[in-house]
Formats: C-alpha cells, structure tokens, sequence
C-alpha cells in the first residue's frame, strides 16, 4: 500500500512539476529571445508573477515533503520567466547568470565563507562526538537537568546567551543540547522549533550580534539616522521577537503543545523523535564515542569557538584599526569574521585535542569528511534557496512590494507599522531572507517618515520591518536560518517548517494586534505612550496561550 501511495505521489510531483515548469515557458513564449543584459527586463518584471516561484517551491514543498525537487521547480520556473520562453538563455540564466544562477552563487565570496563556516561546524561536532565530549555532556546533563521542561529550558538558555550570530547559535545550541533533549524524549521538531526561536529573535533584540550590523547598514547613505542609535531604539517595539520568546517558555513551562507539534511531542514520549520516517542525516546521531571524554571536551571548544567568532567579526568590522567596539561590530561582514573565526577555533581544539591525548591524529582527520558529509544535506538547500531567491530578484519582485508599501503610505500612516509588518511577512517568507527584507523595506520607511515630529512613527515602523522579517523567515522553507535549525536538531526540514508554522503565526497574530496599537498610539501621543503598546502585547501573548490551552485541546 505504501508503495503504491508512493508511487502516485511521485508521479503526481512530475506532472506537477512540468506543468508549471510548462506555464512558465507558455506564459512568455514569443517574447525577444536575445538579450541585451543591460536593458533586458522579463516580461513578469515587477509584477505579481514575479513571486509565483518562491510560492510554487514552497507549495511543493509543503505538499510532497520533498525539499529539494521543490526548490529546484521553483528555480527552473523562475528562470523561465525570466528567460521569455527562450529554452538557452533559461539554461544560462538557472547556471550563469551574474545576478541569479546557481553557479554564481556558489561563487559568490559571502556564500562560500557561510558553507565553509557550516562545514567547519559539523566537523567540530564530528570531534565532540568522537572524544566524547557530547556524550559527556548528556551524562552530566542527565544528573542536572531531572525532566522535559528542564531539558527545553536549559535549550532556550543556552540559545539565549549564544547571541552573536544565527548560524552560529543554530548549529552550536543543536550539537550541545541534541543528547539531552534526545535522553528526555524531546521530539526532534520540537528541538528544532526551539533552536529556530532563539536564533533570528534573539540576535535582532541583541546590540552585539550581525543581525544588528546588518540593520544598521541598511539605513540609507547620507541620511541624519543613526543607524546603531535607531536599532537600540526599536528593541522595545520588536514584537515577534518578544511575543515568541514569551511563548516558547509559556509553552515549555505550562507542557502545552498544538498543531503537528502536539502529535511529534506525543510520540517522542512513545520513543519516537522523528514520528516520520525521514532521517536526514543517517547514523550522524550514533558515531562512535570515547569513553574517557569529559564535559570540559565540549564545553572549550564551544567557548572558544564563541570568543573567536567575536573577535573574528570585530577584526572585520575594523577594530584593530582604531574603531569602537560597536563601530566595529556594526561594520562587521559575518561572513568573513565567522569563518576566521572558525578556523582559529579548529587549529586552537585540535592542539587541545592532542595535549589532552584524548585523540588520534588519525581520528582528527577522520572527522574532516564526517563532518563535511553531515553538512551535505543543509548545503545543498541553502544553495538551491540562494539561487531562488536570486531568481526572484531577477524578476523584479522586490521592486514589486515597494511600489505597494509606498502606496499605502499617505493617509494611512497611522496604520502603517501593521501593514509594514504584513509586508515585510510576505516578503522574507517568499524570498527566503531577513536581511533581503531589511535591505528592500528600511529605505523605504526612512523616506516615509522623514520629519523629526515623526521620528516615534519612524522607529515603530522600523520595529515592524525586523519584526516581520524575522516571522517570513521563520515560516519560510526556504530560509537559511530554518535550514540550520533543522540542521543543528537533526531533524526533517519539512516537518521542522510544517511544525513551527502554528507557533509562529500565533505568535505574528498578536504582534499584528501590537502594531495596530502601537500605530495609534504613535501617531496620536508621545513615545512614552506609545511604549505602553510593548506590555500589553506581552499580555495579551500570556491570555492567548491561556486561552488556547483551555479550548483547544
């Protein structure tokens, strides 16, 4: 029976697949097929089809739980739209083009510094495994940490205070708290939800961290914003951020579960941490371990990872040179300082390592293509959502949404702030990228928002933008951050995404019901006033929980 279930499904994917693949050629057929790659625009540019892509992947996705056909689809049907039913500048465009192609990306110096600081990552936990530190670790843990509740808040925990970089916490917090989730019958969706939620929503509330480099950058050249000085500002209007970092811990403390999640929770208790049958990273989880490990085999070299992925980004950022430490970290490129970093961090643990005799030279190097392999799988959805996102690029979608968010700026600025948040939703959901959004959004809102009478308006509608970033980014398939979260739990990507959907758009409720607030209150009073929106978001964060824990079962 489930072979025949398969079956159908695989053959109902094809006939999916190239019929929209079909459409896209359909769609544009007749158009000029030579290009002049200067003027050349698609015929879809800037038009709502330019996001019917990313939507399709993600669709697919969604519905096959197969990850990497999907994006792929949704690559080929973007370069066909873009291509104009031209089938030889599709192939160009889907490898070679500057903006977009799949090769281009792969050599493109920012992406290769992240799949080199990945790679660098799983081979590090490859070596804890193997030394037994990891194992060490979960035996400590499990004389310290007595229950379910323990073993999730300590997760948060550890994911509250690894605050520099998103890939960083993603990765680490999996590693290090994988074994102690696992001992606690912690479903792998759940450990993945929880590592997703303290990534992106803890490092866009932390000053020190990329994401806050990040948005700073994105603050229009020549403008009178201080770019760090706005970003602390918006701390206390972020309210996705805030409302799922309250209700991951509501949800932990309280044992309340909904949607699928409630099923994988459910059957980890049973014993099963995957409840489906997909185990994307095979044996990764059962490698053999060194018995005469100890805690301190896992805990160095995760602090010094953590102080050399600092020190590596503010040596980016300029420090050495006579730059101020947030100077520094505002001008970091996360990139480059993560994987020198990294590198560091290797050389330092492998000469721990060998001074500690705790190790073979010939079990160290094994350990370099483990850990390459077990990175396999989130390297090559990261390369397939790079290229979607600049297939989405190429048809102009970003152009798209700007024209719609400044046509709703006049009269309605008082509601501005939920709109922009709905906005920047959609568009970090179907692009994939939190940092792409900020880019597209932020000059907007500051050309918006120009006078100083309305600067409070100006920081909420900001706020709104990070805020809705980081949701669209949560809720994507084909976010980086999703990917890694998945990665570090070991967990499905599909049932990750399908799992946390629920708890992020609750969580997007609530702050949607904030924005309104803090709209009015921003428009109509001061900042002291509006600062009211920020308590009342968090309780009205507590009564839906309490609320749904008491109707939905």
């Amino acid at each position: 029976m489930n072979k025949i279930k398969t079956r159908k499904t695989n053959w109902l994917f094809l006939i999916s697949s190239l019929v929209i693949i079909g459409a896209a050629l359909a769609f544009s057929y007749g158009q000029p097929s030579t290009v002049d790659a200067e003027t050349y625009k698609p015929a879809v540019y800037s038009t709502a089809y330019a996001l019917l892509p990313p939507v399709i992947a993600i669709g697919l996705a969604l519905i096959t739980k197969e990850v990497y056909s999907s994006l792929f689809v949704g690559i080929v049907m973007g370069a066909g739209l873009y291509a104009n039913g031209n089938v030889e500048l599709l192939l160009n465009t889907l490898l070679f083009n500057k903006d977009g192609g799949m090769v281009t990306k792969l050599a493109d110096s920012w992406n290769v510094g992240i799949l080199m600081f990945l790679v660098i990552l799983g081979i590090m936990v490859a070596l804890m495994n193997r030394v037994g530190g990891s194992a060490a670790f979960g035996q400590w843990a499990s004389q310290n940490i007595k229950s379910r509740i323990g073993a999730q808040l300590s997760t948060i925990a550890l994911g509250v205070l690894i605050f520099v970089d998103d890939y960083f916490n993603c990765l680490t917090v999996g590693s290090v708290m994988r074994p102690v989730t696992d001992r606690h019958q912690v479903s792998r969706a759940k450990l993945a939800y929880l590592i997703d939620a303290t990534a992106a929503p803890v490092c866009i509330i932390a000053p020190v961290s990329s994401w806050a480099a990040a948005v700073t950058s994105s603050v229009p050249k020549g403008s009178d914003i201080n770019g760090f000085a706005m970003f602390l500002n918006t701390i206390p209007y972020n309210f996705y951020a805030l409302a799922t970092l309250l209700m991951m811990v509501l949800i932990t403390v309280f044992n309340y579960d909904f949607g699928p999640m409630k099923l994988h929770e459910e059957n980890a208790i049973k014993g099963d941490l995957f409840t489906t049958a997909a185990r994307p990273y095979g044996n990764a989880d059962d490698e053999i371990k060194n018995p005469t490990g100890s805690v301190i085999d896992l805990v160095c070299p995760v602090a010094i990872l953590i102080v050399c992925s600092i020190i590596g980004m503010i040596y980016t950022g300029g420090f050495f040179e006579g730059a101020s430490f947030v100077d520094a970290f505002a001008d970091a490129d996360a990139s480059k300082g993560l994987v020198l970093g990294s590198i560091v961090t290797f050389v330092l643990v492998f000469i721990f390592y060998m001074t500690r005799d705790v190790l073979s030279f010939e079990d160290f190097t094994a350990c370099i293509p483990a850990g390459f392999k077990a990175m396999v799988a989130p390297i090559t959805i990261l390369t397939f959502a790079w290229t979607l996102s600049g297939m989405t690029g190429l048809l102009g979608a970003k152009f798209y949404v700007q024209e719609l968010v400044a046509g709703s700026a006049g009269a309605l600025k008082m509601f501005l702030p939920a709109i922009i948040f709905l906005v920047a939703i959609f568009l970090a959901f179907s692009t994939g990228t939190s940092w792409g959004t900020f880019a597209i959004l932020i000059p907007i809102v500051c050309n918006v928002f120009t006078d100083a009478a309305s600067y409070e308006m100006l920081i909420i509608s900001i706020a709104a933008c990070l805020s809705g970033a980081v949701c669209g980014d949560h809720c994507s398939p084909i976010s980086d951050t999703t990917i890694m979260a998945s990665a570090g739990a070991h967990s499905d990507h599909v049932n990750h995404v399908s799992t946390q959907l629920p708890y992020a758009l609750t969580a997007a409720a609530v702050s949607f019901v904030g924005y309104l607030l803090a709209g009015i209150l921003g428009y109509s009073f001061n900042s002291n006033i509006a600062l009211m929106a920020c308590p009342a978001t968090l309780l009205l964060m507590i009564v839906t929980i309490f609320v749904m824990s008491k109707t939905i079962k």
